[in-house]
C-alpha cells in the first residue's frame, strides 16, 4: 500500500464519525446503556471464559524483557516467630505471602490494551490533542483512566484460520475486509454497532507447536483496509490474538498502520495478544460465535495501556 493511499484511507476513516472537539471516549460512544443491557442478554449456559494469556516472566525473542515478579515474604529462612502482624505484634499463628510485580504493558507477549494516548500521528493524538499532553510523567489526557469504568458488551470472535481450514495464519499474511465478511457468513454471526470484535489470526497455537519468534519483524495481523470494516460496523472495540498489525508493514513508512487507523484515526482502543484457544472451542460446541464481554483494565489514571483480561460469558 502507497503512502499516498494510506493517507487517504487515515482521511477517509477519521472522518468517517463526527465527533465533538472535546470527544475523549472515541468508539467507546457506540456503547450505549441500550446495547450493554442487550449484550447481557447474550448470557445463555453462564460459562466465563478469560481471552488473556498467562503472563510471562522469562526472556525469549518475543520478549527480551519481560515481566518480574518477586515475592517479598515470606523470605529465605524466614519463621513464623519472626512475621510481624498488621498491628504491630509478634504472632507466631499469623503470617503474610506478599509478593512485588513489574512489567512493561506494551510489547510482544503480554495481553494488553492500548489507550487512546499510545499512538502518536503527525504529532498529535486521537481528536487533535496535543501529542506534549504525554510526558515523562505520565498522560494528561486520553489515559486509560478513560476506560475506568470498565469496556462491557457484546463479544464477537471471527475465527480467520477456521475459515481458511489451517490451524494458524502465517506470519506476514494479512486479514482482509472480505475475510472478514467471509467469517462472519460461515459461522452466521453479523458484527454489528457497539459489538467488541475479537479476530483470531493463530498466533498463540503457532508459538506453542512452534516455538516464540521475533513477533516484531514478523507475524500475522489485519491489513489496513479491514479497518473500513470497523468503521463501517461502528465497533466499538478490537482485539486480537495477535499485535492487530501485520509485519512486516503494508505500509512504506508507516509501522503500525492499522494501530494509527484504530486508536488515532477513529479512537478505537485496541487489545494486543490475547488467548482465543480455549473461547473457539468453547463457542464451537455451543454453535454461537457471539458472547457478553466484560473488559476490565487497571485504574491507572495516567498510563497509555494496561495488563488486561478480558473475560467472555457465554
Amino acid at each position: 500500500m502507497t503512502g499516498d493511499a494510506f493517507r487517504a484511507l487515515y482521511e477517509e476513516l477519521r472522518g468517517a464519525s463526527p465527533r465533538a472537539p472535546d470527544d475523549r471516549r472515541g468508539t467507546l460512544g457506540h456503547l450505549t446503556p441500550e446495547r450493554v443491557v442487550a449484550a447481557a442478554r447474550e448470557v445463555r449456559s453462564g460459562r466465563t471464559v478469560s481471552l488473556a494469556a498467562p503472563i510471562e516472566t522469562l526472556p525469549g525473542p518475543d520478549n527480551p524483557d519481560p515481566a518480574q515478579h518477586r515475592m517479598i515474604a515470606p523470605a529465605a529462612g524466614e519463621t513464623a516467630a519472626r512475621e510481624t502482624a498488621a498491628g504491630g505484634t509478634a504472632d507466631a499463628g499469623l503470617r503474610f505471602a506478599r509478593d512485588r510485580f513489574a512489567m512493561n504493558v506494551h510489547g510482544d507477549a503480554d495481553s494488553h490494551l492500548d489507550a487512546l494516548c499510545h499512538v502518536v500521528f503527525d504529532g498529535e493524538l486521537y481528536n487533535g490533542v496535543p501529542a506534549s499532553s504525554v510526558t515523562s510523567r505520565g498522560a494528561r489526557a486520553l489515559s486509560v483512566e478513560v476506560v475506568r469504568d470498565g469496556i462491557v458488551g457484546r463479544g464477537v470472535l471471527l475465527d480467520v484460520p477456521r475459515l481458511r481450514g489451517v490451524p494458524w495464519l502465517e506470519p506476514g499474511e494479512h486479514v482482509t475486509e472480505a475475510d472478514l465478511t467471509a467469517a462472519e457468513a460461515a459461522q452466521g454471526v453479523r458484527v454489528g454497532p457497539g459489538d467488541l470484535l475479537f479476530v483470531r489470526v493463530g498466533h498463540r497455537p503457532r508459538r506453542e507447536e512452534r516455538g516464540a519468534w521475533n513477533a516484531a519483524r514478523a507475524r500475522a495481523g489485519l491489513h489496513p483496509t479491514a479497518v473500513r470494516f470497523l468503521a463501517e460496523r461502528q465497533v466499538a472495540a478490537l482485539g486480537s490474538d495477535g499485535n492487530n498489525d501485520t509485519a512486516p508493514s503494508a505500509v512504506a513508512g508507516v509501522g503500525f498502520p492499522v494501530h494509527v487507523l484504530a486508536v488515532h484515526a477513529m479512537g478505537l482502543p485496541l487489545m494486543d495478544y490475547l488467548q482465543f484457544e480455549e473461547l473457539t472451542r468453547a463457542c464451537a460446541r455451543e454453535g454461537r460465535w457471539s458472547f457478553l464481554s466484560v473488559v476490565a483494565p487497571l485504574r491507572l489514571p495516567s498510563a497509555t495501556g494496561s495488563p488486561v483480561n478480558p473475560i467472555a460469558v457465554l
